[in-house]
């Protein structure tokens, strides 16, 4: 159990970081400077690259039920191990949201909805829906690319594609949805603030997009191993030393 144990406390830990951060930062934007975009996009992004590089040679750096989801249909990670996931990402998520609930006055709390995900009054929840699954396609994809696939760059850049594709996705969909691509990340200000409007659709949609890339780039690519990278001579693409171009 000491495994499943030391996995699911860097589990906790880096969800605890996202929600923390990420609702934090909509409502310290609200309270006291200009509300910015780019800013909680950023925040959200460095958490999850910070946490990946930190914790992810322990845990994988899932920080999401969604991912986790996707490493289980795909049988690279087991059922047990999968739950332990579960249910340290939904706590580290209740966790932090209880903190920045008790951090802020109740009146930027209430005037942010403790960073619980919304739709846009002009979007419905089908596209929203849509939204959600989209982006975290993205990000599954990305996090299979780099961390699941031995040929990936996990061990040399860690966490910051996986960040800067959660930063991408929130200056798309932040508007639009709150781009939680996560269950945890919803569910933790959702439960606190007890404001449910929509929620299926920051689970039923992560939860989608989440398996399509899962399967869909372990099926291309890892089974079997597949294309091999470019530069040996048996994939007939030699790859340009540095200075020179493609074509020379």
């Amino acid at each position: 159990m000491t495994d499943p144990l030391r996995r699911g406390v860097a589990e906790f830990i880096g969800t605890f970081t996202l929600v923390f951060i990420g609702c934090g930062a909509i409502l310290a934007g609200l309270g006291y400077q200009d509300p910015s975009l780019v800013g909680v996009a950023l925040a959200q992004g460095l958490a999850i690259a910070v946490m990946v590089s930190a914790v992810g040679h322990i845990s994988g750096g899932h920080f999401n039920p969604a991912i986790t989801l996707g490493f289980l249909i795909t049988r690279r990670l087991n059922p047990v191990l999968a739950g332990v996931y579960w249910l340290a990402q939904f706590s580290g998520a209740l966790v932090g949201a209880l903190l920045v609930n008790w951090i802020f006055p109740e009146e930027l709390v209430n005037a942010g909805k403790l960073g619980t995900p919304q739709l846009a009054g002009s979007i419905a929840s089908f596209p929203g829906l849509i939204v959600e699954v989209i982006l975290t396609f993205f990000l599954v994809w990305v996090v299979f690319a780099t961390a699941a696939d031995p040929r990936g760059t996990f061990k040399s850049i860690a966490g910051l594609a996986i960040g800067f594709t959660i930063t991408l996705d929130i200056l798309m969909g932040g508007p639009l949805t709150g781009a939680a691509m996560n269950p945890a990340r919803a569910f933790g200000p959702e439960l606190v603030h007890n404001d449910w409007a929509d929620a299926w659709i920051w689970y039923v949609g992560p939860a989608v997009g989440g398996v399509l890339a899962a399967v869909l780039y372990e099926w291309l690519y890892l089974r079997p191993l597949a294309p091999e990278p470019v530069g040996p001579p048996e994939t007939g693409v030699r790859e340009p030393r540095p200075g020179e171009t493609a074509a020379s």
